[in-house]
């Protein structure tokens, strides 16, 4: 399925760089880099085999040399579109990369929209749907557990299980639509026990593999994460200490963190979207008094927060505040019991408080020390617990990449319990492979085998320009 246009576009990162790379697909692409690239040997392009790294002058329409670069041929259908692919490596300067590209321009190629080139190999058959979805899960991969999920999908090993599970479905529909159109053959007629056993098993599987959708979106965008605390409780040394380095400042001087600050971080394979806030007490600053609004605000937002208590100090109201605004929040609660390593006596006070605390959000009390790091291994296998539940292996191929692909499934779980209910009525075949078809046809969504153009557009619409 070969695009009429040839797309031309800078497949490197926006920047300066030592290498830069122009990529075109296309009909005409060959010819379009013979007119702009002269290699020292003085032959055409077309006289070198494939994949072959030719080493010349990138020039422009009056002879004159724009750069040095590598030129590198794939044909069709043995390149990353299926299609005649060239890539020109020049340096990476933005100047002389749009000038480059605004070279191919002009002797004809198109600016490729973003994920064009994907979307081609999607397209041509190279690729499906889910595995063009994964080329930029492992792009954006944050951690090597989402990495090792994209590469799972981009491999196609999710695709096959989809796959198989559309070929179960669709034998029943076989035999079913057999049995009705052909009565005067001598079909074996199907028990509707076992046609009912054979849905209850399929939906089975794919409710595995939909309740693996919270954590995949978790690898694929990060666990939201919030770190509430009074002022000087040590929320600040907690997410330096998470990341591993100074990033938030820390100072004895109560309302330091005046804002939000907000940082990724890798936690035992699981990126934490994770945001300092501003202390949460009373305060007549206009500043960290926004600070603390917002504060509140991410606190309810988040999935996960992070509750930080001084264990050196009795309850104040001020932590008394705190533990109201657990009341109100949606996500997940670890409360953290920080300063460990002070001398004195530990305040049993605070874990008695949370032993006794009716609040089913919180999954557990973590006595830590911001300071020497002790109590970081518990937290971080609390939060693995969280994210995968222990039902789940960070890299099985089940894990599902977004929210669309686990919609999907539980839609098309919906239609198996409408056939087993329509089976249950005594309805006729006929009505039972309607709804059998509506649950093939809606997993054909995830593999792009029945979805509208529409809607693939807006998927690669998502992507980056030059992949």
């Amino acid at each position: 399925m070969q695009q009429d246009e040839t797309i031309s576009a800078i497949a490197t990162p926006a920047g300066e760089g030592g290498i830069g790379i122009i990529r075109m697909s296309g009909e005409h692409a060959v010819d379009i880099a013979d007119k702009i690239f002269r290699n020292f040997k003085g032959k055409a392009i077309g006289q070198f085999p494939p994949r072959k790294a030719l080493y010349g002058h990138v020039i422009n329409e009056k002879q004159v040399i724009v750069d040095e670069a590598i030129c590198i041929v794939m044909y069709a259908p043995n390149s990353y579109t299926c299609e005649d692919v060239v890539e020109i490596q020049c340096h990476g300067g933005s100047v002389v990369m749009r000038e480059i590209l605004d070279l191919t321009l002009r002797l004809g190629a198109r600016l490729a929209q973003p994920g064009e080139f994907t979307k081609r190999a999607f397209l041509n058959g190279r690729i499906d749907l889910s595995q063009a979805q994964a080329v930029m899960d492992v792009i954006n991969a944050k951690t090597k557990a989402s990495l090792a999920v994209a590469m799972e999908h981009l491999s196609g090993d999710f695709s096959d299980k989809i796959k198989k599970i559309r070929h179960e479905i669709l034998s029943m529909i076989a035999h079913l639509e057999a049995s009705i159109d052909f009565p005067e053959d001598d079909i074996e007629a199907l028990d509707m026990d076992d046609i009912r056993e054979r849905i209850k098993l399929i939906s089975a599987k794919i409710k595995l593999i939909a309740d693996s959708a919270e954590t995949g979106i978790i690898l694929r965008e990060g666990l939201k994460t919030a770190i509430i605390g009074k002022p000087n409780a040590g929320k600040s040394s907690i997410m330096n200490l998470l990341l591993g380095q100074e990033r938030a400042i820390v100072t004895d001087v109560p309302g330091t963190t005046r804002d939000s600050i907000e940082e990724y971080v890798n936690l035992g394979g699981i990126p934490l979207r994770l945001i300092d806030t501003a202390g949460i007490r009373e305060t007549d600053d206009v500043v960290e008094k926004i600070g603390v609004e917002k504060a509140y605000l991410y606190a309810n937002r988040a999935e996960l927060v992070l509750a930080v208590f001084d264990t050196a100090e009795e309850l104040t109201d001020e932590d008394n505040e705190i533990i109201s605004l657990l009341e109100k929040c949606t996500g997940n609660i670890i409360i953290l019991l920080n300063k460990i390593d002070l001398e004195g006596e530990f305040r049993n006070d605070i874990v008695n408080k949370f032993k006794n605390y009716q609040n089913k959000k919180i999954r557990g009390i973590i006595s830590i020390s911001a300071k020497n790091g002790d109590g970081k291994e518990k937290l971080v296998n609390l939060v693995s617990d969280i994210v995968y539940g222990g039902k789940i292996s960070k890299y099985e191929s089940n894990v599902i990449c977004d929210a669309r692909q686990g919609e999907i499934l539980r839609q098309a779980t919906a239609l198996l319990n409408e056939s087993l209910n329509t089976i249950e009525m005594g309805m006729s075949e006929d009505f039972i492979v309607i709804d059998l078809r509506s649950a093939w046809e809606k997993l054909g969504e995830i593999t792009g085998e029945t979805l509208d153009d529409g809607i693939v557009d807006q998927i690669f619409s998502n992507f980056c320009i030059g992949k």
